[in-house]
């Protein structure tokens, strides 16, 4: 008899353990966190911008975190991983960040080159991933069905028109393009062009390219010059970006410059030199001037956050936090509705999300299944440097 409770005493004790097992178990995976991946440039002469996206993604993800998670109670994590602005290496970090870390979307960085090796990976393996900087037109438009890429920024097509119709409000009729030689350069010199086929009043006289680590371009402006150009459109980053305005400088110069927003993206104050506000360039948001309720609280929690931020001058690179703390929050809501961490599932709900009152706007509904792009030219604001800081054109 004492041999059969025994027996039966270590048969319950075996199954206590296993149901003890399987709580546990179901505890942890309710538990176990929601990865979520940045592609960016995270150093070198870009790691500015990079940094920027990364506040406001953590920013966004703080909150939500602090609200409990999601999908009952799973919290945000990111994972980063560093492109350096090299396109193989974007391409390195996005695998990585799929086939090993296994996160359920990723968000990219600044530089169009490294988003468009990025794309193709991301559609064949079906994990959403979300531009929040670079604008190149066919990161988004990519012709993949279905397609996992979307963005919340700038798309070269729209600013292209709101460029030209900005230098036709400062009184010109010639425009000089001067663009870098890469595919965020061809992206725009297309772009550009069909919006002075659309733009009667400006025409384009000239194409100019110049490398990224070119340091005189001279030459490409006085030839765009001598072709009567009274207006600069440039595109570039931050460091080419200032040798166009310090080439100028040195030529005497005055032509008014038109910019895509790549020289917010990094030190360009500094490299440009005294020259440097006379580039009026565009952006997707600015903390100066009146703030919605959200701009107030996402000043006050960057200000909590990092004490050297005493206000809307310190914030550097703005449209990098901005756009990505939208956009973390409308995959947040988009991985909510669909339940799911599968990336099939958070496409379909980001491309039928309600309504979201965000930082750069109250967005009704962000992307559709035709339309992978949140933002709009109506979403653009003109602005220029005053010393280090942004400010609006008046």
């Amino acid at each position: 008899m004492n041999f059969f409770r025994h027996r039966n005493f270590a048969r319950w004790l075996r199954w206590s353990a296993v149901a003890a097992g399987l709580l546990f178990a179901s505890a942890s995976f309710a538990a176990d966190p929601i990865k979520i991946g940045q592609v960016a440039a995270l150093s070198g002469p870009s790691a500015q911008s990079g940094e920027a996206m990364t506040r406001g993604l953590k920013l966004a993800i703080d909150e939500i975190n602090a609200k409990g998670g999601l999908l009952g109670g799973r919290k945000l994590e990111l994972i980063q991983r560093d492109d350096e602005s090299n396109p193989p290496k974007g391409l390195i970090a996005a695998r990585e960040l799929i086939f090993k870390e296994k996160v359920a979307a990723f968000f990219g960085g600044l530089d169009t080159p490294v988003s468009l090796a990025i794309v193709p990976v991301a559609n064949k393996e079906k994990v959403p991933f979300i531009g929040i900087w670079a604008a190149g037109t066919a990161i988004t438009r990519n012709g993949a069905n279905p397609n996992y890429v979307f963005r919340v920024s700038a798309v070269d097509a729209l600013v292209d028109v709101r460029l030209l119709k900005h230098a036709e409000k400062l009184g010109a009729k010639k425009a000089g393009l001067i663009l870098i030689n890469n595919p965020w350069g061809e992206s725009n010199e297309k772009g550009l062009k069909a919006a002075a086929e659309n733009n009667k009043g400006i025409t384009i006289v000239g194409v100019e390219k110049f490398e990224n680590n070119d340091v005189d371009l001279v030459p490409q402006l006085t030839r765009l010059k001598q072709a009567g150009a009274d207006v600069l459109i440039l595109v570039g980053n931050a460091a080419p970006g200032a040798q166009v305005m310090k080439s100028r400088e040195r030529m005497g110069w005055k032509v008014p410059v038109v910019s895509h927003w790549g020289i917010s993206g990094g030190r360009f104050p500094e490299l440009a030199g005294p020259t440097a506000g006379d580039a009026q360039f565009v952006q997707t948001y600015s903390f100066f001037g009146e703030q919605s309720p959200t701009g107030k609280k996402v000043i006050a929690e960057l200000s909590k956050k990092y004490p050297e931020i005493k206000g809307p001058a310190d914030i550097f690179s703005p449209v990098g936090t901005a756009n990505a703390y939208d956009a973390m929050h409308l995959l947040a809501a988009a991985i909510e509705k669909a339940g799911s961490t599968d990336g099939d599932k958070i496409r379909q709900a980001l491309e039928s999300l309600g309504s979201y009152d965000g930082l750069i706007k109250s967005y009704k509904q962000p992307f559709t299944a035709d339309n992978h792009d949140a933002l709009g030219p109506d979403d653009y604001v003109m602005v220029h440097y005053q010393g280090n800081d942004i400010h609006p054109v008046k």
